[in-house]
């Protein structure tokens, strides 16, 4: 790892908020000038991600309603881990409860920090192959339609801003480089 050239020291951290799935801290941080800040902090266990492609080269995606952007989105299937969860075994468990299918191979994509200038978040990336049906089994309070896209065409859609879900997008693109240099 390299030498990192900047750094803020925490010197005292409040707890604001506690939630089902964030924490939110005030923390007061040295800066590297040996001044003092403020860092409002959202804390969350991260999530797992996973771009699923079938046979016939299409990714399994969901639409789904998101509150605080009043609107549906389209997604690859994910979802939050629960705290010291495996990120694989997480991406492994919402492929099948949101999609319905499992996959005999997967490759790690990664890491994603979706908001870094105020939250902890790490969502891990993965690609899975080799689909097989099963269930959905969805929590008692989500709601998605499933369906599949022509990688070509999903592509297409995270270039135009069809598709503006963070991690579908950078997953998307790396699975393209890894396809690409035909590594999966």
């Amino acid at each position: 790892m390299e030498q990192q050239a900047h750094q803020e020291t925490m010197l005292r951290r409040e707890s604001v908020f506690e939630g089902r799935v964030i924490h939110v801290t005030l923390d007061e941080v040295r800066l590297e000038n040996g001044k003092t800040a403020m860092r409002e902090i959202v804390r969350h266990h991260g999530g797992a991600c996973v771009a699923a492609l079938t046979e016939d080269d299409q990714l399994c995606f969901v639409r789904q309603f998101r509150y605080a952007y009043e609107k549906e989105l389209l997604e690859l299937p994910a979802g939050k881990l629960e705290a010291g969860e495996n990120p694989f075994l997480a991406a492994k468990r919402e492929l099948e409860e949101e999609m319905g299918v499992t996959a005999d191979s997967y490759v790690a994509l990664g890491e994603f920090y979706p908001t870094c200038g105020y939250c902890n978040e790490v969502i891990h990336l993965y690609a899975a192959k080799g689909l097989h049906r099963t269930a959905q089994h969805l929590d008692p309070d989500e709601f998605v339609t499933t369906l599949t896209i022509p990688f070509d065409e999903a592509e297409q859609m995270a270039l135009d801003g069809r598709i503006n879900d963070g991690k579908t997008i950078a997953a998307i693109f790396r699975l393209r480089a890894l396809r690409q240099t035909g590594r999966f």
